[in-house]
């Protein structure tokens, strides 16, 4: 495997090789994004401000901490160990600025908006507290509904990945140092760092599913303000070994003040040689996604439209929605074919959690397919191939509904997303009388929009 180029010195000295290394492991989805505070400046009344900076201030101001004499710029823990000092109550900080960050709205600043653009992102860590990023992805990703997955870890609730990375159906924001909240439940302090990264390490509080991404994967530090040992400490837990030992992959720092830190520099290039340093995070996050932008394909012209925008679905059917059933490897088609009938005015759902179990799950989707306007099935060669899958008794719902529905009614809609042969379909007998149409890729044909306006049209004459 080719290792990023080692250098000290700007995102420039990346040369062409390293950026394309860099970007074939994003296209592959083995590089994890995890973002600090040098993105997250604001506009504030005074300006473009770091939103750290800002919020530190502010609490001071709520606290009633006297500023006078501590260094500037103000950070959180400076306030918060002089309120301490004063005998505060140490509760009162976090309740204190949840009421700030509540009573504010921030634009989610470009360098987050370019990440979330970079879709080949499935999963990002953060290691700030606010909900900038969550905001960044929902907005670029999902048109502003709140669609992504949100985790917070906390040495007293130990929140993992629900399933493995490669399962993963929504992006997933990872909170690792916690999540804004009336409770101490993150970090603000560098006793609550302490706290925190101690509870990482420990066999019982660690969320393994995340560090075994974590250890397996590229990792771009992007805007982290981790002081030199905390650095060296958080890249010994990521990748569970010594740093001096051979692996296959790589990390890079991008942040304003690393390259500034002679000692760690020397440290990352002669023990951890996998470990690249560049500075000025933004500077890195507008490049990256340059590049990744000018590799993407053009869309297909032949339609003569823009690409259609594929919007989740929501964790509830909504009412009158055409409902798809689909094995869990068809999700790119049905991705596709939810945006072009969303596109068209039509309302859809499918289910994306996928979670295959319970009978609360079970009588949901009993109970959505007994209540959508019509059932799409989506036949392939996964259907072909999987006898015994919960698309099948999606199927059998839809077939029991379809007993108490006249004869020439219309509610099962079935497609075929690729070529396999109408007559072979291993489908119920029922589907088997209608017609299956074609719609390679989940890309629907004029007349099936046509079709479906119709029957649509017909149900509310």
């Amino acid at each position: 495997m080719t290792t990023l180029p080692a250098t000290v010195g700007s995102i420039q000295s990346f040369d062409e090789d390293a950026w394309d290394d860099l970007l074939n492991y994003i296209e592959e989805r083995r590089v994890i994004p995890i973002i600090g505070p040098d993105l997250l400046r604001v506009q504030t009344d005074r300006g473009l401000r770091p939103l750290y900076e800002w919020l530190a201030e502010k609490l001071a101001a709520r606290l009633s901490v006297d500023t006078v004499g501590l260094p500037q710029p103000l950070t959180l823990n400076d306030v918060m160990c002089c309120f301490l000092g004063q005998h505060g109550r140490r509760e009162e900080a976090y309740t204190r600025l949840r009421s700030i960050m509540r009573e504010v709205t921030f634009e989610p600043p470009l360098a987050l908006r370019q990440l979330a653009q970079i879709t080949d992102f499935d999963l990002f860590v953060t290691t700030t507290f606010d909900p900038l990023l969550e905001q960044a992805v929902n907005l670029e990703r999902h048109g502003g509904q709140s669609a992504a997955d949100v985790i917070s870890y906390s040495p007293n609730r130990v929140a993992d990945l629900p399933v493995e990375r490669s399962q993963l159906q929504r992006t997933v924001i990872y909170h690792l140092l916690g999540r804004l909240s009336a409770s101490p439940t993150y970090v603000v302090s560098d006793e609550d760092m302490l706290e925190f990264i101690c509870a990482l390490q420990s066999e019982h509080l660690t969320p393994e599913k995340l560090f075994h991404e974590l250890e397996h994967n590229h990792l771009l530090l992007i805007g982290s303000d981790f002081s030199n040992w905390l650095a060296r400490l958080f890249l010994r837990m990521a990748k569970r070994k010594r740093l001096s030992d051979p692996r296959d992959v790589s990390e890079v720092f991008a942040d304003d003040h690393t390259l500034q830190d002679g000692r760690l520099v020397a440290f990352l290039q002669q023990v951890s040689v996998r470990t690249r340093v560049y500075g000025g995070a933004e500077a890195f996050v507008a490049e990256l996604h340059a590049r990744w932008t000018r590799r993407q394909r053009p869309p297909a012209a032949s339609s003569g439209s823009s690409p259609q925008r594929f919007l989740p679905p929501s964790r509830e059917m909504p009412e009158n929605a055409i409902f798809i059933s689909y094995a869990r490897e068809d999700l790119p088609a049905v991705q596709q074919l939810k945006a072009a009938l969303d596109a068209a005015g039509f309302t859809t759902w499918f289910d994306l959690d996928r979670l295959e179990g319970g009978d609360d799950y079970d009588r949901k989707i009993h109970n959505n397919i007994a209540r959508c306007s019509f059932f799409v099935p989506v036949i392939s060669a996964t259907t072909q191939r999987r006898h015994e899958a919960y698309f099948r008794r999606e199927w059998s719902y839809a077939v029991d509904r379809s007993r108490n529905i006249a004869d020439g009614a219309v509610f099962v809609l079935p497609v075929c997303i690729d070529g396999t042969p109408e007559s072979e379909a291993v489908v119920p007998e029922s589907f088997k009388a209608l017609h299956i149409l074609r719609m390679p890729g989940g890309e629907p044909p004029p007349e099936f929009l046509r079709r479906l306006a119709d029957l649509f049209s017909a149900r509310h004459a």
